[in-house]
């Protein structure tokens, strides 16, 4: 069984802190931590569990999470224990699933527009900011995206070498 040393602990509990920022499960954002860093690159359930000191219900629970995210994937086992491995481009997938609420949002805050009257001055404002914000984070947000996946392929940092 692998020991996390005191660096690799601090830096899979910063990766939990991490997640739980982005609305997630401390234990997630442990688990994708470790699966950064560990050798093997993949590992079983009962590993997870023993390194990081959680319960293997909680494991199983956040990795079922993170593979439906497209954050970690399934790596073949010869055996009949599921193993585990970070996803390459995984982070891509979960802004690609954060966008839909925000364009739903555009059309949300466009319909606010249409039934404030043209004498609503202060709220159609608000309605505004607020439409073009989540309009430019769309925009943006499939710009980020492509101009990413362009300098992937273009600098080769695309596979699981580590570059």
């Amino acid at each position: 069984m692998a020991h996390l040393s005191d660096g690799e602990r601090e830096f899979v509990d910063q990766m939990g802190l991490v997640m739980e920022r982005f609305g997630g499960q401390r234990t997630m954002g442990r688990v994708y931590g470790w699966l950064l860093i560990c050798d093997p690159p993949d590992q079983s359930l009962t590993e997870l569990a023993a390194v990081l000191d959680v319960s293997k219900t909680s494991v199983s629970t956040v990795a079922r999470q993170l593979q439906d995210a497209g954050m970690i994937e399934r790596s073949p086992a010869q055996l009949r224990q599921h193993r585990y491995r970070v996803t390459p481009g995984g982070w891509t997938r979960v802004l690609h699933t954060m966008l839909p609420p925000a364009r739903l949002g555009v059309a949300a805050l466009e319909h606010g527009l249409s039934v404030i009257g043209e004498d609503r001055a202060e709220q159609r404002a608000r309605l505004v900011e607020t439409r073009d914000f989540f309009a430019f984070i769309v925009q943006d947000s499939d710009e980020m995206i492509r101009r990413w996946e362009e300098y992937r392929a273009r600098t080769g940092k695309s596979g699981r070498s580590g570059r």
